[in-house]
């Protein structure tokens, strides 16, 4: 039987075989190319460092909590049940904790402005995001306000977790592996924000500020909680210390502040004297 009359068959090569690389054989292959991926895009784009927000992906912006609130109060004046007034509750306590995405929408914008006029262009402090919403979105939407790109390090949830409008496109990942996630958080951070947030935002906290207590890391990195209140409830810090867990000096590693000229000045001062000096 000749060419003609039976169809050749040419297979797949394998780095174009799809089944192969969604298979478990070939994990590793998708590390790596969450490491050579954003890489690449970071080299092109000239991205050296930047400066990461942590934070809840449920908090609202105060025009949305606002809205909720009046919706909430008015349903629940016609029928004040008691779901209705959980509802409402819940409404009011969003309209509390939307201070903290004003405030940081507001601090990335500071910062993007002051890292524009740098006139040494290697350093250029770009906002990097986990890309959701809540703080992460409130993070991008103020280095947009202030005319600067923005980094959103996306994560591929169950619940979907679609990137926020305000991340600039060529700097928009997609992450399936959380280490690897945390790897780009982490490798070109020059400095962090870390507002209220639940089990990612902490696990992103501890994680990264291990690296630096148990000195996996060297390089000068300043930190930010923002939100004394939140923090002092949810974390007691001094009960490490009484307990010798940690050392007390270990609570020198990062700053805790309610004020948006304290964090800015206290990150533009770190960075002016660590790395633009």
């Amino acid at each position: 039987m000749n060419k003609t009359e039976k169809e050749i068959y040419v297979p797949l090569k394998a780095y174009n075989n799809k089944k192969f690389l969604n298979s478990k054989e070939a994990r590793t292959i998708r590390i790596l190319a969450e490491y050579l991926e954003p890489e690449s895009r970071f080299e092109k784009l000239d991205i050296e460092d930047t400066i990461v927000f942590f934070g809840s992906a449920r908090v609202l912006s105060k025009g949305e909590a606002e809205e909720k609130v009046k919706t909430a109060e008015k349903t629940y004046k016609i029928d004040n049940t008691e779901e209705n007034k959980l509802i409402y509750e819940k409404a009011e306590r969003d309209l509390i904790m939307s201070r903290y995405y004003e405030d940081a929408r507001e601090l990335a914008k500071r910062i993007t402005l002051w890292s524009k006029e740098i006139r040494n262009k290697k350093h250029r402090f770009i906002i990097c995001s986990g890309g959701g919403p809540g703080i992460m979105e409130a993070a991008n939407k103020g280095a947009a306000e202030a005319n600067g790109v923005s980094i959103g390090l996306n994560i591929s949830l169950p619940h979907e977790q679609y990137p926020n409008p305000y991340i600039t496109k060529s700097l928009s990942f997609e992450f399936h592996y959380f280490f690897m996630r945390k790897f780009w958080f982490f490798y070109l951070a020059k400095a962090m924000v870390v507002f209220p947030g639940g089990f990612g935002t902490m696990d992103e906290f501890f994680e990264l500020i291990t690296l630096i207590q148990t000195g996996k890391s060297d390089k000068q990195l300043p930190i930010v909680l923002y939100g004394s209140r939140y923090w002092s409830e949810v974390l007691n810090f001094d009960a490490f210390i009484k307990w010798g867990t940690i050392s007390p000096e270990d609570k020198d590693i990062f700053k805790i502040t309610d004020n948006i000229d304290e964090a800015f000045n206290y990150i533009k001062d770190e960075l002016t004297n660590h790395y633009l000096r």
